[in-house]
């Protein structure tokens, strides 16, 4: 694990974000973000005018601050993560008040090597972006990177198979403060009324359990995983005769992190981030190639 700086990664922890992918970006210029900044402001002012045009630069109830997180990125190659807030100042406050954030999303990269060494130059790739507040926000901040940048964008939902890597990956971390319940929902399939189960194990004992079936610390197979989630299925079944493995898995909760399968993640802990990033970004990559 990398380590980052905790202080600069604080807003990106404990909240839900939602997950989409994004293809390279043509002619983005890091040197130029004060200037998109401005664009960007605009176009949200003419978006909500409902396309009138608005002069670039005029004050505007909608702020858009655009920046770089260079700590956020895996190798050499990859590029510093782009973080895009929107704040508001109401009407009513004063000139002295503080902005309110009112959405904030994110552009990163961590370990993307298989993507930016095939792609021609003039091109940045940030395949995983992130965004956190009302959809209409991210719906117009998309619209304009797309019309922009030449990009696409596109909503990235998890499968219970990468959910069960990330259980068994998370479950298996040490932390250094006391750690909640390892817990897994599952959703019962052909049934009139929907129905979740929800299955908690203790961290120490998914853990030991994990410790068990790891052959190589530091290395993770999928034959790995499919033993740790068949011991899970044959414990839960031994007490409630139930076949977890007929349900589908739609989320997982650890101490490191949360994750459902309609694509929203939580982060928690800030020494795993770059890991939880390295893993949302093979997932983005693999939905672009």
């Amino acid at each position: 694990q990398k380590s980052v700086d905790p202080q600069k990664t604080a807003i990106l922890l404990r909240k839900a974000w939602t997950l989409y992918s994004v293809t390279p970006l043509y002619r983005f210029r890091r040197a130029r973000l004060k200037d998109y900044a401005r664009l960007l402001s605009a176009f949200i002012a003419a978006e909500k005018q409902k396309g009138l045009a608005v002069e670039v630069g005029v004050e505007l109830d909608i702020k858009v601050a655009l920046s770089s997180l260079a700590e956020l990125r895996g190798s050499e190659q990859d590029q510093a993560a782009v973080l895009v807030q929107l704040s508001s100042r109401s009407q009513a406050s004063s000139r002295n008040s503080e902005d309110k954030l009112v959405w904030s999303g994110w552009f990163c990269s961590v370990y993307g090597d298989d993507l930016s060494e095939n792609v021609p130059e003039g091109f940045t790739c940030l395949p995983l972006f992130l965004t956190h507040g009302a959809e209409s926000y991210t719906s117009i901040v998309g619209s304009w990177f797309q019309k922009t940048f030449d990009c696409c964008f596109r909503r990235l939902a998890i499968s219970p198979l990468n959910l069960s890597w990330m259980v068994a990956m998370w479950a298996g971390c040490e932390l250094d403060r006391a750690a909640s319940a390892v817990e897994l929902i599952f959703s019962v399939p052909c049934l009139s009324q929907p129905l979740d189960i929800s299955y908690a194990i203790h961290p120490e004992d998914a853990k030991a359990l994990w410790d068990t079936v790891q052959k190589t610390p530091g290395e993770i197979t999928q034959e790995e995983v499919d033993v740790f989630m068949e011991c899970l299925y044959s414990h839960f079944h031994r007490h409630f005769k139930i076949h977890l493995s007929a349900a589908k898995l739609v989320k997982v909760s650890t101490a490191v992190a949360s994750a459902h399968c309609d694509g929203t993640v939580k982060i928690l802990h800030s020494q795993y981030l770059p890991g939880v990033l390295m893993l949302l970004t093979e997932l983005a990559i693999s939905q672009i190639q």
